[in-house]
């Protein structure tokens, strides 16, 4: 079942910011720091698990399993990147359905063509205005839990400026959308316009050298938004630690550098301790 605590927050009008999840290294951690929200970003479960960009390569079966697999590692609720809901009507609807009998809490779907791009990257081409509409009528028709939010993207910014940006969120609210997410703007001055038209909670995405400028949190709230997602900090910050510790390696011959995190602590996150109580309780391996 869809957690309500997305949908409590949203109604709490209180700005609140939800990490990016790569990988479930990713996810425990998020567990211990105490984040009641997730985000399944599509970029970078796909980079980690398969390494390949976010370009409509991933099968809706591939994420599914990837998704599926967060939410079950995670503590807290899963936002899911759904894409493009993976082809057509009858796509949308069996991602709809498959989402959230994963136990995700809610679904984003973007108005780009398919296969797509990641929206901070050049060539992205839209459908029509109308296709969109529907395919978030679907989405909602599809959807048995109340819980289960739809967020509804258009990556119309680089294509159709800031008006097209307006009348396509203003069509997928009017089809139903819970929550519209105007992608890839520009500057804060866009930023809160898209926040002064619209009544239904408006997000962010705070995607570390995107197209998008990255203000502090207080800005954001103050801007308008309901929340941001943040998809690229864990796997941008993991990625530089893991260079410098490479480099270090190969160049120093170091490889027990400072600032590592506890091996010790790190096996009670992934569930050692209950692997040996087990191994205690039937005396194996003895």
């Amino acid at each position: 079942m869809a957690s309500p605590i997305f949908r409590e927050k949203l109604e709490t009008k209180q700005f609140f910011a939800v990490p990016g999840i790569q990988d479930m290294i990713a996810a425990v951690i998020a567990n211990k720091v105490g984040f009641d929200i997730v985000y399944g970003t599509g970029y970078w479960l796909t980079a980690s698990a398969w390494g390949l960009p976010d370009a409509g390569i991933a099968t809706y079966t591939e994420m599914h399993n990837r998704m599926a697999t967060l939410v079950k590692t995670s503590d807290a609720a899963v936002i899911a990147d759904g894409d493009t809901g993976y082809g057509g009507l009858l796509n949308v609807h069996h991602t709809v359905r498959g989402y959230e009998a994963a136990g995700v809490t809610s679904i984003q779907l973007e108005d780009q063509e398919f296969p797509k791009k990641c929206g901070h990257t050049p060539y992205k081409r839209l459908v029509p205005t109308e296709d969109m509409v529907e395919k978030i009528k679907v989405a909602v028709d599809a959807r048995t839990d109340p819980n289960f939010l739809i967020i509804a993207r258009t990556d119309a910014r680089q294509s159709e400026g800031m008006d097209g940006v307006l009348r396509r969120l203003e069509a997928y609210a009017e089809a139903g959308a819970d929550v519209v997410f105007p992608e890839a703007l520009t500057s804060e001055e866009e930023m809160r316009k898209a926040c002064e038209t619209f009544d239904k909670p408006v997000m962010a995405n705070m995607s570390n050298g995107g197209l998008s400028p990255v203000p502090p949190a207080d800005v954001l709230a103050q801007i308008g938004y309901a929340y941001a997602i943040y998809p690229s900090l864990t796997s941008l910050a993991a990625a530089a630690a893991m260079e410098k510790a490479l480099i270090d390696l190969k160049e120093k011959g170091i490889g027990e550098p400072d600032g590592l995190f506890s091996f010790k602590e790190f096996c009670s996150l992934i569930g050692f301790e209950e692997v040996w109580a087990f191994d205690r309780k039937w005396a194996l391996d003895q």
